[in-house]
């Protein structure tokens, strides 16, 4: 090989080189997706003298990430889809027979693990009065230099959504503690000789759209709610924030209930834009006179067993769900004289849902029967847990479960 060949291998092995260095510098520098594809772009049109240049990668579709020396907007409309997913070589494509291919000379598919990942189309390439041109003699390269940019880009990516994915880890987790908070625990629910009350809560996903909550009114009232925001996740727990909120500033003593489901209708109408809505059950319950007040506002009917009777009482009397109309145009109030110990069982939808295992039925059966009996509702509700394995991840759990249960003596 004469010294003039080798000088010019020589040259032509230092600038390979010496591109590939600049680009793994970039990389191991953690430069951003748009620094890297500028370095990209100037090692082809300033060291291989490329005028036109588009690069496409897939995401969830393909976009095109960078386009340089294109001075009409449609030259860059390529359907990849139909146009580029037969090219699995390097393909001079001047005389293809699509219209917007031919403005470009060469396409260059990249294909990582066997899949198309990027194509890279160059046009208007510098052409040697003699030989070849230098653009065409690099074709292999530029592919090899594609593909560590691909590469490199896509692991900003993925790295990038992984810090998105950590960063809403740590918001869900820090609102299921605050949802914790605001949902009673049991062993802050009464328990004495006129009332026992104990609940059981679980979402479906961190955070949940349930909500149950006791107030003591007077020292012989109580009252008591359950409810289900329409839908699941993040927003639904910040419309029920809200709605808790409210129902805790407005229930008090003095107010009807009639009162109480008018004025938290006007609120989550004002909160939700009418975009969600949530059903209600809210009671009040005397000791001394002994009877029951309630709305049921679209909510899944609770269950009233009177013992020494052994009879079933569903909870109907109510209104529409809560956000669901401007103004509620019939509200009836419920009203029920418990004359002898009596057990209450509130639930969301989740738990109806779960036992029929195809999420449209209201069959209440299995509920019914592990309540009616003369055990306490503790051990009623354990006992539903048990059977439907709420606890052991079951597959048919697709919801939130919420259960109320009050014992009354």
């Amino acid at each position: 090989m004469s010294d003039k060949a080798s000088i010019k291998r020589l040259k032509l092995t230092t600038f390979k080189l010496r591109s590939l260095l600049h680009i793994t510098q970039a990389i191991n520098e953690n430069l951003t997706q748009e620094e890297l594809l500028e370095r990209y772009e100037r090692i082809l049109k300033e060291d291989l003298s490329i005028g036109k240049l588009i690069l496409y990668k897939l995401d969830e579709e393909w976009k095109c990430i960078l386009s340089s020396g294109i001075t009409d907007e449609n030259q860059k409309n390529i359907n990849v889809e139909e146009e580029l997913l037969s090219y699995d070589e390097i393909s001079f494509v001047s005389s293809s027979q699509s219209s917007t291919l031919s403005n470009y000379d060469i396409v260059i598919p990249v294909i990582h693990n066997g899949k198309h990942v990027a194509f890279v189309i160059i046009g208007d390439i510098d052409e040697e009065g003699e030989g070849i041109s230098p653009t065409i003699k690099h074709l292999n390269f530029i592919q090899t230099l594609s593909n560590i940019i691909i590469v490199a880009i896509e692991n900003i990516r993925l790295f990038n959504e992984s810090l998105k994915q950590e960063a809403m880890k740590k918001e869900l987790e820090l609102a299921s503690k605050m949802q914790n908070m605001l949902i009673p625990h049991t062993f802050a629910l009464p328990n004495n000789d006129k009332i026992h009350i104990t609940a059981f809560y679980h979402p479906h996903l961190e955070v949940g759209g349930d909500y149950y909550d006791y107030i003591e009114l007077s020292k012989h009232e109580i009252g008591f709610c359950i409810s289900d925001v329409s839908g699941k996740g993040m927003s639904a727990a910040l419309l029920m924030s809200n709605f808790q909120a409210n129902l805790r500033a407005l229930f008090t003593h003095e107010i009807s209930l009639l009162a109480l489901v008018e004025k938290l209708n006007e609120r989550v109408l004002h909160a939700a834009n009418g975009e969600k809505f949530i059903t209600l059950f809210v009671g009040k319950y005397n000791f001394k006179t002994r009877e029951l007040e309630y709305i049921n506002a679209g909510h899944n009917q609770p269950i009233l067993y009177k013992i020494k009777e052994k009879s079933l009482v569903f909870l109907d009397k109510g209104c529409v769900g809560i956000g669901m109309l401007d103004e509620i145009p019939l509200i009836r109030k419920g009203s029920e004289l418990i004359e002898e110990p009596a057990k209450i069982l509130c639930y969301t939808d989740g738990l109806v849902e779960l036992m029929d295992g195809r999420g449209v039925s209201t069959e209440t059966s299995e509920i019914e029967a592990c309540l009616s009996n003369d055990r306490s509702i503790e051990d009623n509700i354990e006992n539903i847990i048990k059977r439907q394995k709420i606890l052991e991840d079951a597959t048919s759990i697709f919801d939130d479960i919420s259960i109320l249960g009050i014992e009354l003596f």
